[in-house]
């Protein structure tokens, strides 16, 4: 919890006075129209940096050199079966990144546009795992002002006219339009989900023009949050004496950018919908047979607004009105003809032709009057494909349908329902925004770190099996999840943090039930079927018919990275979770649920792994994987083939950490009882890196964890800490589910493996790096405590002393923090004791963006709040700041001290949300009972005098068995 005020070293940042007069915000603030007190703010005519990235030393170039041409072997494999490799760092895409993104559009899962500060619509990632940067310049908003009975006119695109995709259209494209805005006098304000643009007397001096972007994103809401769609409502303030006849202009290509853009057989239709909703539909046939798109832009007509279309013109004016004659035609009318809604269906386009489509809103404003005008976008792909052949329907079919004419409703509902999505916004932002104890900085970033969740490639499915090719897959032959019921309005999570009360303790558990939680582990965790060539295809994949709880919420995929093509990378998904638990807790336990059954699956097809050239399976059974897959997510895992992760020793004891903090903050007993059989396996599997058998776990001198370019020696800080933590978690809720016997198992093993790792790495003020006798053990690590974060955040109790916590911190924040640039970048990932950024190898030396948002949260935990914010504050005022970066909406996975980017739009800065959760944690941890329930967990003393004499040879195990007592393997 927050005491006293934390914003000590700077003033408000950025109010909107210093953007935007303050006549201006009055007059605006209608409707929505103004924008608020916190945001982010940028001129339109400020200057797009193109953004550097990283580069490796020639040292580092070397060491790589052979994992570098396996990779490009890899990569050409891959394309050579038309697919994109999950890691490609060869590949360049052809429009360069830049300083230039803004909040993105539309819901979770159903396919995202980002829109610039300057109003470019780009970044198109409709098709899953594929995201085309570049800017379709068609896109725009414009607008026409004619005043003293024609004598006066103002025409101009609603962007500044110096973009450089510009330069590519001829004479009788757009670059024929009026280009006429400076950006000067005209602002950009994020807050996520929502934008709003200021044009302060531009191009008309006499008009006052506002836009909001708004979007359907709302906590706890799993119906509307699933919607492709966005709205735009124009707000209008005459300040002049003459009457303004204004005319807003919304034109859309044909496209979703890419291959697909000229490749033909697009059409487009007009249409009137209900409650004065009509516009076009634009019909768009996707390239690679991948499923259709069909887009709607609407407008909705008023007692006071007209709406027209012009339903095709094209850029050359061969087969179509051109786009120079349809912009004579708004300059000198205002307005289309009314005949055009009778137009019918176009012809599709000819190969290389791009076809577009325009919706005008028309109105008059009074001296001094006002006005609120709405368009509204929607893009309707009911099917999502993956190239190996799975499609899905996704999650918001299950209340619009599986037609591509559904964007016609969506448009509808938009603009009919945006106002009660701005109310469910506001309740949710207002109480952080009105916190005066919260810098300024932290408070919209907070928000607009957010935009990953629509941005990052999210896919959000309706829950059912999928069909392959056209049949129906194994897994439909099971009994589906009941669609009855799904399409009702009681899709809104009102219960979202419950009592503490709704988790047992475990004292209060009858005996039956203790039986029935060890009976469903034995039965859960016996032998699959014996598979054929790997994998036995007949049967199906348990986890895609696996149990959601009480409600199907769907299936919920997000990517590390739109450079790291995997899904629901699960040592990234540590990190960022806090933000679906906070805000989508269903989401997160159906996340979950996919990875505890993952846990009991076994794929034996083989895979070669980059980094040393050998071959393994691609998933062990008792190893909870390192992603869902990306070609065929659920059904081939583990798509990242650099290392081994079944060798890796910090994906299981993550899970066990991720289940438990969201048992406990749920209150979800059911959930508890289905994933604890995974919980069990998972501790179990991690036996075999106990090579001495004290109870700590080694790490085998190679990078064996999320670090995937470290290299670890014995002991580690980072995964050691996270085992002890996860024997911690798992002894509590083996506690709280009433199963004795393994509470017993792991509290012992936490005792002892706790003795072993303060032995072996305190050094009085820090845990070292590691136990071994490299260059860099004693490095001080910033994310040394991840373990403590994980058990301080789900209300266990500190694994060290408090000293050694604070002490631990204290000194991350003195060397990994403020030795770099005075704490302006973040927390450097690896420091020398002699001050120094440890050059051991690339990752070493990165800061990592997320990681410093868990450092900062564990400091918040552990009552230090001034070091918790200046630390998280780096990554504002080096990503998101004026003077930073630029990389605001596209927080990469890291950066150099010197500002150079590796992997941009990445998950682990969601992490900034765990930073919320320990300002504000969820009621069923902060009002659970003040009890150490490691404490209760008694101990027998035979027990006791059983681990003390364990003398034993260690054998590693055959990856085909689980040395467990769940499993009974006898292989």
């Amino acid at each position: 919890m927050v005491s006293g005020h934390l914003f000590h070293c700077r003033k408000n940042s950025w109010p909107p006075e210093e953007y935007v007069a303050r006549t201006a915000l009055q007059l605006l603030d209608l409707d929505g129209g103004s924008p608020p007190e916190q945001a982010w703010r940028r001129r339109l005519n400020s200057h797009a940096n193109i953004l550097k990235e990283f580069s490796v030393t020639f040292m580092e170039a070397m060491k790589m050199m052979t994992l570098g041409v396996r990779l490009w072997s890899y990569v050409r494999e891959e394309a050579s079966y038309g697919r994109k490799a999950p890691i490609d760092p060869f590949t360049r895409e052809r429009c360069k990144p830049s300083a230039s993104q803004g909040v993105p559009l539309g819901g979770m899962g159903s396919g995202s546009i980002s829109r610039g500060f300057r109003g470019e619509f780009k970044n198109w990632h409709i098709i899953p795992g594929l995201c085309e940067n570049s800017p379709v310049m068609e896109n725009q908003f414009s607008i026409f002002v004619t005043r003293d009975g024609g004598n006066k006119k103002y025409s101009s695109v609603l962007a500044p006219g110096h973009h450089e995709g510009l330069k590519n259209y001829s004479d009788s494209g757009i670059s024929s339009w009026d280009w006429n805005l400076s950006g000067q006098h005209s602002t950009y304000h994020a807050l996520f989900p929502r934008a709003w643009t200021v044009y302060d007397g531009e191009p008309d001096p006499d008009l006052k023009i506002s836009c909001r972007q708004i979007s359907p994103f709302i906590p706890h809401d799993y119906k509307d949050s699933s919607l492709p769609t966005s709205v735009f409502v124009y707000t209008l303030v005459n300040t002049g004496r003459d009457r303004a006849k204004v005319s807003l202009l919304m034109t859309w290509a044909n496209s979703i950018g890419g291959f697909s853009h000229h490749s033909g057989g697009h059409f487009n239709e007009p249409f009137i919908g209900d409650d004065g909703v009509s516009g076009v539909l634009l019909h768009h046939k996707t390239a690679k047979d991948n499923p259709p798109v069909t887009f709607a832009i609407a407008a909705c007509e008023t007692q006071n607004v007209s709406v027209t279309v012009l339903p095709v013109f094209g850029l050359s004016g061969e087969r179509h009105v051109s786009a120079k004659e349809m912009w004579g035609t708004m300059s000198k009318d205002g307005h289309f003809s009314r005949e055009n809604f009778n137009a019918g269906s176009s012809m599709p386009s000819c190969s290389g032709e791009t076809l577009c489509a325009a919706v005008t809103a028309s109105t008059w404003v009074e001296p001094h009057g006002r006005c609120t005008v709405a368009f509204a976008l929607a893009w309707s792909s009911p099917k999502v494909k993956f190239q190996k052949g799975c499609t899905y329907n996704r999650r918001y079919t299950e209340f619009y349908g599986t037609s591509e004419r559904s964007s016609i409703n969506l448009v509808h509902d938009a603009l009919t329902k945006y106002r009660l999505w701005e109310e469910e916004i506001e309740k949710w932002q207002d109480p952080i925004l009105k916190d005066d104890k919260l810098p300024e900085w932290y408070k919209f970033t907070l928000f607009n770190e957010l935009y990953f969740l629509v941005a990052g490639g999210t896919v959000w499915t309706d829950g059912q099996p999928p069909a392959i090719e056209g049949k129906s897959s194994p897994a439909c032959n099971q009994q589906k999840h009941s669609k009855k019921g799904a399409k009702s309005e009681s899709v809104k999570d009102n219960h979202v943090k419950p009592d503490a009360e709704q988790v047992s303790t475990g004292d209060d558990l009858p005996n039956g039930e203790e039986r029935s939680v060890s009976m469903y582990a034995a039965v859960h965790g016996s032998q699959m079927p014996e598979q054929t060539n790997g994998l036995r295809l007949q049967e199906p994949i348990p986890y895609l018919i696996s149990k959601d709880g009480p409600e199907n919420v769907g299936k919920f995929l997000y990517l590390e990275g739109v450079e790291y093509i995997m899904w629901n990378t699960y040592d990234v998904h540590f990190y960022a979770s806090f933000a679906l638990l906070d805000l989508f807790p269903k989401i997160e336990l159906s996340v979950q649920r996919d990875f505890a059954d993952a846990v009991l699956y076994e794929d034996r097809r083989r895979v070669k792994f980059l980094a040393d050239g050998t071959s393994g399976i691609r998933k062990v059974k008792g190893a909870v994987p390192h992603d869902l897959g990306t070609h065929d997510p659920w059904h081939e895992m583990n798509a990242y083939n650099i290392h081994d992760t079944s060798k890796w020793k910090d994906l299981n004891p993550k899970f066990v950490l991720q289940v438990y903090r969201d048992f406990a903050a749920t209150g979800d007993m059911a959930f508890g009882r289905d994933v604890w059989p995974a919980v069990c396996a998972a501790m179990d599997y991690m036996d075999q890196f106990d090579r001495d058998g004290d109870g700590m776990i080694e790490n085998d001198g190679f990078p064996d964890q999320t670090y995937d370019a470290w290299t670890v020696h014995g002991i580690s800080a980072y995964c050691g800490c996270l085992w002890l933590a996860a024997l911690q978690a798992a002894a509590t809720m083996a506690h709280r589910l009433g199963d004795r016997p393994y509470a017993e198992k792991y509290k012992l093993k936490f005792m002892r493996a706790k003795e072993v790792y303060e032995a072996k790495l305190w050094n009085g003020s820090y845990f070292n790096y590691d136990s071994g006798t490299s260059s860099n053990s004693l490095s001080i690590q910033a994310d040394q405590l991840a373990g403590q974060w994980y058990a301080a955040s789900s209300g266990l109790p500190p694994i060290f002393d408090e000293y050694k916590i604070r002490s631990a911190l204290q000194k991350i924040f003195e060397f990994n923090v403020m030795k770099v640039k005075g704490g302006r970048m973040g927390a450097v990932n690896g420091m020398t004791p002699k001050g120094k950024v440890d050059e051991t190898c690339m990752q070493s030396r990165e800061i990592w963006t997320g990681v410093t948002y868990g450092v900062a949260a564990n400091m918040l935990l552990h009552g230090m709040e001034h070091q918790g914010f200046i630390t998280a504050e780096g990554i504002f005022l080096a990503g998101w700041s004026e003077d930073g970066y630029g990389y605001w909406f596209q927080t990469p996975e890291g950066w150099t001290t010197d500002g150079h980017y590796r992997s941009l739009i990445y998950m682990r800065p969601l992490a900034i949300w765990a930073m919320q959760w320990a300002l504000s944690p969820p009621k069923a941890i902060l009002e659970a009972p003040k009890v150490n329930l490691m404490d209760r967990i008694h101990v027998s003393a035979q027990a006791a005098r059983a681990a003390s004499e364990i003398n034993v040879r260690k054998i590693a195990p055959d990856n085909r068995c689980i040395p467990s007592s769940t499993f009974h393997c006898e292989c």
